[in-house]
């Protein structure tokens, strides 16, 4: 019979590379030193495979398109069934989760303007919406930029999503390498504590792997008796469930839409390239029944983390071996300068704001937000785990509760960001400008945020890069 089996040997290929990836991290010093994560070592081990080997094969079509789709929706879901971070005494109490809120909304903001003004010197020669692949590609991730960018195809963008999935390696990149300099400038400039440096000679956290010796641990619990069904299956269970009602509401608001002609259809079709929001708001909103029900017990957290963290690895793996050489090629003057600057942007700004707008652990929590505005969260926690390897201060659990605030204010920019797009299909610049003075009201919000935390830090050592009273 004649099943199709491209997705599985995607699928398989991602997995020889992320084990292959394991294997070199743990060998390499380069890669240990730098924190390199194997996802995005196994992804550019994959470039070339799927750009130059497979197409002379004759396999030219692959789904690594639609498995990145899917597992960045299925990431968002599993981490919003979680339930809600426990409240950390005293941080709301000196705005350390309206801060990271804040500096994260910065990082979209100050990318936006940055990518959409640059733009306007390549007119017409690119796609208008073509700048906001640096906050695509940097503060929001792969999937994202991927996803978007598929829907700017539609609207004329040729290779929209190879050059948002670009822009995201860059920024990986950004996130290593940039994360580890301003880590060992932290020892020279002593930002940190003593006791911190001691962390970094860690031999699980730099090859990636627990050592025999070491007591392995905990990974998630189970909440199921196995005999009635694996407590993972469960998990999993859920995760899908959640994701087949995302699947319906968009069936039928797109039903709907249809009546309302050629605009309600493009409409639409935008809709389906930013489900991750409709996934992780039904997400949330099954969470809420469940908790109101009483049997959030059912669901443990650990898990759900464990199946977020299967779809970004995989997903940041696939995203880069979807990337096409040829659009690199073709937009490899625009992407280098854009991502040039934009990476010297983010490397200087998020140390001068987060040195300011926070009173404690001001050094763990700029690397986490360096590594968010630059990757994802597994960058960001990856770059915390060097100073905070336990997790033990409360960087992650503010940057949790800042998460849902986040996603909450957000919304309006991922909703509009398909405006400048429309420069290109309606021939009139002022869908471009409109989405620019969105993003300088983000910006000007971001701002007044900072005022009111900063205080008399605000303006501190202006010439100075990280505000250290402590020092």
């Amino acid at each position: 019979m004649d099943f199709s089996w491209k997705m599985v040997i995607d699928a398989g290929l991602i997995s020889i590379a992320l084990v292959l990836a394991t294997l070199l991290r743990a060998k390499i010093p380069f890669l240990q030193k730098y924190l390199v994560p194997n996802a995005l070592t196994a992804g550019f081990l994959l470039l070339p495979v799927y750009n130059y080997l497979l197409p002379s094969m004759g396999y030219a079509t692959n789904r690594l398109g639609d498995l990145v789709y899917h597992l960045l929706n299925i990431s968002f879901i599993s981490m919003s069934l979680r339930s809600s971070p426990p409240k950390i005494k005293g941080s709301r109490s000196n705005g350390s989760v309206l801060g990271m809120s804040a500096v994260i909304l910065f990082g979209y903001s100050s990318q936006a303007i940055l990518g959409l003004l640059l733009t306007l010197f390549f007119l017409p020669n690119i796609f208008p919406s073509f700048g906001l692949d640096l906050p695509l590609g940097f503060a929001l991730g792969p999937g994202q930029a991927y996803a978007i960018g598929k829907g700017w195809e539609a609207m004329g963008f040729e290779g929209g999503a190879t050059v948002g999935l670009t822009f995201a390696a860059i920024g990986y990149l950004w996130a290593c390498f940039g994360g580890m300099l301003l880590i060992h400038k932290g020892i020279r400039k002593g930002w940190m504590k003593e006791e911190q440096l001691t962390l970094m000679n860690d031999k699980t956290m730099l090859t990636g792997i627990v050592p025999r010796e070491r007591q392995k641990p905990i990974g998630d619990h189970q909440t199921t008796d196995s005999e009635a069904i694996d407590s993972f299956s469960f998990h999993v269970a859920i995760v899908v469930l959640v994701y087949f009602l995302s699947f319906l509401f968009l069936k039928v608001l797109t039903f709907f839409l249809s009546f309302a002609g050629k605009a309600g259809m493009e409409l639409a079709t935008n809709l389906w390239g930013i489900n991750f929001i409709f996934s992780a708001i039904l997400a949330i909103l099954v969470r809420k029944i469940i908790d109101l029900l009483k049997l959030g017990h059912v669901i443990d957290d650990d898990s759900m983390t464990r199946i977020s963290g299967i779809s970004v690895d995989y997903m940041v793996a696939g995203a880069l071996a979807a990337i096409s050489l040829v659009f690199v090629g073709k937009y490899w003057f625009p992407i280098l300068l854009m991502s040039t600057i934009c990476g010297f942007m983010v490397y200087y700004t998020i140390p001068w704001v987060s040195s300011r707008i926070f009173r404690d652990f001001r050094f763990e929590r700029m690397l986490m937000l360096y590594g968010v505005s630059t990757g994802t969260l597994s960058t960001g926690l990856a770059l915390l785990r060097v100073m905070d390897p336990e997790f033990r201060t409360k960087v992650s659990s503010d940057y949790m509760l800042s998460a849902g605030l986040t996603f909450v204010l957000a919304i309006p920019f991922i909703l509009t960001i398909n405006l400048p797009a429309k420069a290109s299909t309606t021939g009139s610049m002022l869908p471009f400008w409109i989405f620019f003075g969105i993003a300088v009201a983000y910006q000007i919000l971001v701002t007044i945020i900072y005022f009111v935390l900063a205080r008399k830090r605000r303006f501190a050592l202006l010439g100075v890069n990280f505000y250290n009273p402590g020092k």
